[in-house]
Order: C-alpha cells, then structure tokens, then sequence
C-alpha cells in the first residue's frame, strides 16, 4: 500500500473510531441515581451489588447521577431528568422522600429503594412479598432503633442525665417522629434532651457552640443520609468538644466517632444493587419481594473512649460487632 493510500485509510478509521464508542456506549443500559444528599456508602454498596450480577459502570452500564444536595424540592426536577433521559432503572437513595418523589414521577420506568421506613405504609407497594407495579427495593429499621441506642449510651456514660440530640429541619416529617420517639424512651429512663436542628455545616457547628457551653453528658445524632455525608466533621467536633456521640451507622465511628448501633447501610445497598442487576436482565420489579435488612451492627471506637476517658464495659464489648482499636 503505498504511503498517501495507508494515511488515507488511517485517517478514516480514526474517524471512525470516536463514532464506534459512542454508538456502544449509547447502547449501554443507563441506571439513573436518585440521592436525596450527596455521595456516600450507598454508592459503593450499589456497584458491590452490581458487579455480583455481572455488572460494572462504563463497562457494560452506564449510571447517571442526580444528588439533591439536601435540598428536598429539588427531587422533583431531577428525578424528571432521569425520566426525560429513559434510563433503565432509578436507584433511589437517602431516606424515603426520593422514593416517594420517584414513584410519582414515572410508572413505567423500574424503580429500586433503599428506605428507613415501612414502604407499605410510605404506599410505595401494596405489599412486601407482592410489591406489584413499577418499584421494590430494600427496606432496614433505623428510627425504630433510638430506644436502643439511647441505651446503649447510657451504658458507655452511666452518669448521663442530660442527652443533647441532632435532627436534619430539611425533612421535618421525619425528625418531628424521630423526636417524639426519643422524647418517649428519654422519659422512661428518667433523661432530660435538647433537641438542636442541624441541617447544614453552619448550623452544626452552631449547634456545637451550644453543646460546648451548655455541656450536655452525650449526643445523639439522628438517623438521617445528612449526617453520614457530615461524618467527619461531626466526629471532628465531637472530639475537640469532648462530647460521648452515638451515631446510626458505623461511618462516623470509622470516622473517629464513639459509638455506633444500627444497620449496615452499605450492605443495604449491595442487595439494592442486586435487584438493579436482575432487573437489567429482565426481572419484573412487581415480581422481586421488598427486602428486609436485619443485619444491625454495634460499633465502638476503643481510641475515641480512651481520648474521652470513658470505660467499655464488659458487657459491651461482648456484645459489639466490631471495636475499632
């Protein structure tokens, strides 16, 4: 082949190249990510799910991703982005609002949940084991679990009278239930609380001002996808503060924060990954039973108690799923 023809051939298969990858990466199934905050575990539980059905982004599926920012009312617009957008499957992810706001957007488009609350009583599906129409998804406790943690954190700071608590204002449904709950087990066990509303860095860090005048015994952090995007700083604060934290989920403690009891959001997500999976095979959401997560887990961080001069009991650490040394 002589030089010009060989350039010419060159050329045009390099034109061609660019078109290749588009067209295949057009062909890919997209999943579109519906967050009510910002990255956090669920991302990566998702992918665990996904690559254990063979599945893995831009190599064989593509993900758009929408994240609110925690800025509720700004779910609708998004989750019409990824409807307009036909994506195959929406994940949605931190808390129930968008779920809820998802399932109102499309009934055709598959929908996949990760949800702290009961989603036969949010009306997403009718029923647990028959979901029906267009969602399913995984449902783990997480309020229901204050109780608990309040006194497992009574038991790390047996002198605790008085218990400071963190809710998100931007979703108040949510935090008033939180609240009342808390208010309940607190009275019972002869506790005084301090509800702060902290739905942003500032406000945090306002709220710890507070904390470091008024020296409560111990703080609550509720159940909320703010608080784990904020972990590090809440462990941070809670640190130079000297003030005994129990968290939700393990995040914060691997964080620096004290104590953790809840259930393993990043596995949570991993079954939701597995669904999304089946899903992009051919299964009918209607046909996949809502999955109940019942995995908890009790995390303490052994360094964080020793930094704040606190003693583990026994009694604990028998029970702990893991203790960070």
């Amino acid at each position: 082949m002589r030089r010009r023809e060989f350039l010419v051939f060159a050329g045009g298969a390099a034109a061609t190249w660019p078109l290749a990858a588009r067209a295949q990466q057009r062909s890919l199934p997209v999943i579109g990510f519906l967050g009510a905050v910002s990255p956090t575990e669920t991302v990566r539980g998702l992918a665990q799910g996904l690559q254990e059905t063979g599945y893995a982004e831009g190599e064989n599926v593509g993900i758009e991703y929408r994240w609110a920012e925690n800025q509720l009312d700004r779910l609708p617009g998004l989750a019409a982005e990824l409807v307009r957008k036909q994506v195959a499957v929406i994940v949605a992810t931190g808390g129930t609002a968008p779920a809820i706001v998802a399932k109102a957007a499309t009934t055709t488009i598959p929908i996949v949940f990760a949800t702290p609350d009961d989603p036969v009583e949010l009306g997403l599906v009718p029923s647990i084991s028959r979901p029906g129409g267009n969602l399913t998804g995984v449902y783990f406790l997480v309020g229901e679990l204050l109780p608990k943690r309040l006194e497992l954190l009574r038991e790390l700071v047996p002198a605790m009278t008085r218990v400071a608590v963190f809710v998100n204002p931007a979703n108040p449904a949510r935090a008033e239930s939180h609240v009342k709950e808390l208010e309940s087990a607190a009275g019972r066990m002869g506790l005084q609380t301090q509800v702060f509303s902290a739905g942003s860095s500032r406000e945090i860090n306002t709220a710890f001002a507070t904390l470091a005048r008024e020296r409560p015994d111990a703080l609550l952090v509720g159940p909320d996808p703010f608080f784990v995007v904020r972990r590090a700083h809440l462990a941070m604060l809670a640190a130079r503060h000297g003030i005994p934290t129990s968290f939700s989920n393990r995040d914060p403690v691997e964080a620096g924060g004290l104590m953790s009891y809840g259930p393993n959001i990043a596995e949570a997500y991993r079954q939701a990954g597995v669904y999304v999976g089946r899903i992009l095979r051919g299964a009918k959401p209607a046909d996949l039973p809502v999955m109940q997560s019942s995995k908890l887990e009790l995390v303490i961080n052994s360094q964080t108690a020793l930094m704040l001069g606190l003693t583990v009991p026994p009694t604990l650490l028998s029970v702990a799923d893991e203790v960070i040394e």
